[in-house]
């Protein structure tokens, strides 16, 4: 009997090749090697979301390349390890409901066999899966797509036609969120990102706000970063625009004209007319976080958050930050600087006595 410990080793005794993403920020891919060393408590999740790690896994077959989806929801301890009898149970789960026996001979086993009805009721009432919201699987989807080197969704070329403008922009109704996410995903491919800088203030919100959405996955080129940036800027008084927006520009947010942007937005001010709104520092936090991977950056970015004089937005925040583990010993060196202003330090000393009661 071949004991399983993890999901790599499930996957690689399998017949199949799989991919592991988190999505539950943006979706990033995660290497074999890393997610090996997570799954073994060598190295916290680098992406937690609320206390869990939001994975997606595909898998498929050399033969097919028809992939297979797994959404997976795991706890983690206070340290952002993975839970392991959470862990342990889930795989148990898998085995138990597709009725697996692992070949000792060759070491292998199908995880790609089409469930039964009864067995493809028991993994989705597993404790451990979650759905993502429709705009997540559609741009994992295209993604995923785009690495198997596999052709885009049928939806993708009426989208293509209505960027470039040949559909009339009013007619946005039959422009499938499937197609959108190809059209992000396929930034290098038919000349998408220039046809997005040359046609972005030509879109409607109903095509922006789901492009955006799927965007924030991409490494932009410049050009398309700094369209984003003046069509953010033209659309101060359009507060859940420029929220999406800045959402765009999440995965690039390590460029220099990103940080400048949020460098701006976090700028000192006792001005409270000029204070940033609580839903963009939810979203410099929650997608933007790796801006803030600089200690200046982040000393603002909680100077400007206790400007909100919300304690429960101040710690709804900081507990998520001090979760990410390139977040976490900056955010401990802020905390003790010597020039941090008495809100700052009244906020941080209100959050932890709440945690000590």
């Amino acid at each position: 009997m071949i004991t399983i410990n993890t999901i790599s080793e499930l996957l690689t005794l399998s017949v199949s090749q799989f991919r592991i993403y988190d999505i539950g920020r943006i979706i990033t891919k995660i290497s074999k090697s890393d997610f090996s060393k997570i799954e073994l408590n060598q190295l916290p999740y680098p992406f937690p979301s609320q206390d869990h790690a939001c994975i997606a896994i595909v898998f498929w077959q050399k033969k097919s390349l028809e992939p297979y989806l797994w959404f997976v929801k795991i706890p983690l301890d206070e340290r952002g390890l993975l839970n392991q009898a959470a862990l342990s149970h889930f795989i148990a789960i898998i085995v138990e409901a597709l009725g697996l026996e692992i070949n000792t001979q060759h070491n292998k086993t199908n995880l790609t066999l089409t469930p039964t009805a009864q067995q493809e009721e028991l993994l989705k009432s597993n404790p451990y899966h979650f759905t993502p919201a429709q705009y997540k699987l559609a741009a994992l989807n295209s993604i995923v797509k785009v690495e198997l080197k596999q052709l885009p969704s049928q939806h993708y070329q009426y989208c293509l036609d209505y960027i470039k403008g040949n559909l009339g922009w009013k007619n946005w109704h039959n422009v499938a969120i499937q197609g959108i996410a190809d059209v992000a995903a396929r930034l290098d491919q038919d000349n998408n990102a220039c046809l997005l800088t040359q046609h972005l203030t030509n879109l409607p919100e109903q095509v922006l706000l789901p492009l955006c959405g799927t965007l924030e996955n991409q490494n932009l080129p410049l050009e398309l970063i700094d369209a984003l940036i003046k069509c953010f800027e033209q659309n101060a008084q359009n507060s859940l625009l420029q929220q999406h927006l800045l959402r765009a520009l999440a995965a690039s947010s390590t460029h220099i004209h990103v940080k400048t942007l949020i460098s701006q937005l976090l700028s000192p001010t006792n001005n409270k007319e000029n204070r940033v709104n609580d839903d963009l520092l939810i979203v410099i936090s929650g997608r933007c976080w790796l801006a803030l991977q600089e200690g200046d950056l982040l000393m603002r970015f909680l100077e400007k958050l206790v400007q909100a004089q919300d304690n429960t937005l101040f710690a709804a925040i900081f507990k998520d930050l001090i979760a990410i583990p390139t977040i976490r010993p900056m955010l401990f060196t802020c905390m003790r600087q010597p020039n941090r202003s008495d809100a700052l330090a009244r906020a941080i000393g209100q959050l932890f006595n709440q945690l000590r009661a």
